[in-house]
């Protein structure tokens, strides 16, 4: 009976497909790594021309999942960390490119492509 109703809440999702659709209770999930944290979000109103995909979680697959869950402080602040270190990444990857003549399209050398 359960996976019955799964399929019929299944296809009720097709069938918002170019529908505008109220979501009650979201949340948005940061993923970093092995980790993610989880934020309220409330209600949201979407346009159904921009809806491209929908789908249901499985909550039985999400217990079983190997992520763990951290406050989403902590998230956040892991995901800044991550988010500045690919800055001074690409930045040292720029430096090393534009002394090696490849013209890098960077501001902090003052040329563009």
């Amino acid at each position: 009976m359960d996976s019955f109703q799964i399929f019929t809440t299944s296809t009720s999702l097709v069938d918002s497909v170019d529908t505008n659709l109220v979501l009650q209770d979201t949340i948005e999930r940061i993923y970093v790594g092995d980790a993610y944290g989880d934020i309220p979000r409330g209600i949201f109103i979407i346009r159904g021309e921009n809806v491209v995909l929908l789908g249901e979680i499985d909550l039985d697959k999400e217990d079983e999942s190997p992520l763990r869950e951290v406050p989403v402080e902590e998230m956040l602040q892991i995901q800044r960390e991550e988010m500045e270190a690919k800055v001074r990444r690409d930045k040292l990857r720029n430096k090393l490119l534009h002394e090696h003549g490849f013209s890098v399209d960077n501001a902090d050398f003052g040329e563009q492509y």
